[in-house]
C-alpha cells in the first residue's frame, strides 16, 4: 500500500560518491590554464586558502601570495586579538584534548582591536601581494573601514550560514547590496549550498560565492545542527544558479567550493562540478610552519554557547610548496595538489577550468574501491 509523503528527499552526493569520465581528446597537463581571477585581481592556481587561525597568519599569507595563490585571513582570531599570536597559537597547540575547547573559548573571548586589524593587514600588503580578509556579517560594519584604509583588496564576509535575506527583530542587519556598492573592492559571501539561496545572493553584487556548509575536517556543524549539503552536490546546485544568473545579466559570479577536501581527486571532482576555485583548511595545515602546529580548528569551535567544531591533529608533514606541487613521494594523494588538478584537466581534455566544468561525472560509489583490494588489505 502506497502511502502519501510529507515531503520528497532529492539524493546527493559527496566527492566519494561520483567519478570523471575522461575526454573524447586529451590535452597536455603543462598546457592546461589554472588563472583564476577576484575582480581585477588575478592568481596563478585557483586554491585558497582558508581564513582559519591554524592555517593563515599574515606570514603565511605572504608566503602563499609569492607562490601565485589567495590566502584569506580571518579578522576575527587570535591575530586580531593579541599582539603575540603565535605565544597564542603555541598555547593552543600544546594544551591537552580534553581541555581545547574550554581555552578557546575563553581565547576568542578576548576583544578585536581595531589597531590589530590595521597592523595584520598592512603587514600583509609590505610583503607585496594581495590581501583577502575575513569578518562575520555582525562585525562587518565594524572592521570593513579600518581593513580597506589598512589596505585590504578582497573583502570576504563569511559564516556557517549566510543568506541575502536575514530576519531579525533586533538592530538592522548587513546590506549585502549596499556593502558591495560602498566598499569599491571585490566581495566574496559565503556560504551557501543551494540554488535560491546562491541566486540572491549573486543579485547582491558580489563578486564570488562560498559554497559548502559543513564538510570541513574541524567542523561538526552538521553533527550539532543537521545542516548540509555533500560538496558535489552542493557545488553543481550553486553553478547553476551562477549559470542562470549570467544569462539573466551576462555577468559572471565565481563559486569557491570551500572545505571537505581531503586529495587531489576531490579538487579535481569540484571544478568538474562546477567550481572556479577551491578553499581548502586542513591539508594546508600540515604544511610545516603552519600557524596552527600540527593542528586545525574550526572558525565555530570557539562558540560561547555552543562550540561546532573540534581541534584536530594534523601533523605537520610537508612544506607548503610539497603540499602545493610536489614533488611528493607519497601516493595517497594527499600531496601536489596543482599537480593532479592538471592532470586530471588533461586526462578530461580541459583547457581550462571552464572547460573542466562541462567534464562527464557519473555516479560510481566503487570508484576507490574497484580492484583495490591488495591495497585496503596492507593498508596501515
Amino acid at each position: 500500500m502506497q502511502y502519501p509523503k510529507f515531503k520528497e528527499m532529492e539524493r546527493a552526493y559527496g566527492f566519494d560518491e561520483v567519478a570523471l569520465v575522461p575526454g573524447d581528446i586529451t590535452v597536455n597537463p603543462d598546457q592546461t590554464d589554472l588563472r583564476f581571477s577576484v575582480g581585477p585581481h588575478e592568481f596563478q592556481f585557483p586554491i585558497l586558502a582558508s581564513a582559519m587561525d591554524a592555517v593563515v597568519s599574515p606570514s603565511s599569507a605572504i608566503a602563499y601570495g609569492k607562490l601565485g595563490g589567495l590566502a584569506v585571513l580571518n579578522l576575527e582570531g587570535v591575530q586580531t586579538r593579541y599582539e603575540d599570536a603565535d605565544a597564542v597559537l603555541q598555547k593552543i597547540a600544546d594544551t591537552p584534548q580534553a581541555e581545547v575547547t574550554t581555552l578557546l573559548q575563553k581565547l576568542y573571548a578576548a576583544p578585536i582591536k581595531d589597531s590589530l586589524v590595521a597592523a595584520r593587514v598592512r603587514a600583509i600588503k609590505q610583503g607585496g601581494v594581495a590581501c583577502a580578509a575575513s569578518m562575520t556579517p555582525a562585525n562587518t560594519k565594524r572592521l570593513a573601514p579600518i581593513a580597506l584604509e589598512a589596505g585590504m583588496d578582497i573583502l570576504v564576509v563569511q559564516s556557517t550560514v549566510t543568506t541575502a535575506t536575514h530576519m531579525s527583530k533586533s538592530a538592522k542587519g548587513l546590506v549585502l547590496t549596499e556593502l558591495c556598492e560602498q566598499v569599491k573592492i571585490p566581495v566574496i559571501v559565503g556560504n551557501c549550498c543551494s540554488y535560491n539561496a546562491a541566486l540572491e545572493l549573486m543579485r547582491t553584487g558580489v563578486a564570488a560565492l562560498l559554497v559548502g556548509v559543513g564538510p570541513g575536517a574541524a567542523c561538526t556543524s552538521r553533527e550539532v545542527l543537521g545542516i548540509g549539503v555533500p560538496q558535489v552536490s552542493a557545488t553543481s546546485e550553486c553553478a547553476a544558479a551562477r549559470e542562470a544568473y549570467l544569462k539573466e545579466t551576462g555577468k559572471y559570479v565565481s563559486l569557491i567550493t570551500d572545505g571537505g577536501f581531503r586529495v587531489g581527486s576531490d579538487i579535481c571532482k569540484a571544478f568538474a562540478a562546477g567550481a572556479d576555485a577551491v578553499m581548502i583548511g586542513s591539508p594546508l595545515a600540515q604544511a610545516i610552519g603552519a600557524p596552527g602546529r600540527g593542528f586545525h580548528w574550526g572558525m565555530s569551535h570557539p562558540h560561547p554557547a555552543l562550540p561546532r567544531g573540534t581541534r584536530v591533529k594534523v601533523g605537520s608533514v610537508a612544506s607548503l610548496e610539497q603540499i602545493l606541487f610536489g614533488p611528493t613521494s607519497v601516493t595517497d594523494g594527499t600531496q601536489n595538489f596543482v599537480g593532479a588538478l592538471r592532470t586530471s584537466m588533461g586526462m578530461c581534455g580541459a583547457r581550462d577550468l571552464r572547460e573542466m566544468q562541462r567534464t562527464r561525472m557519473i555516479i560510481a560509489p566503487s570508484i576507490k574501491t574497484e580492484g583495490k583490494y591488495l591495497q585496503m588489505v596492507q593498508r596501515v
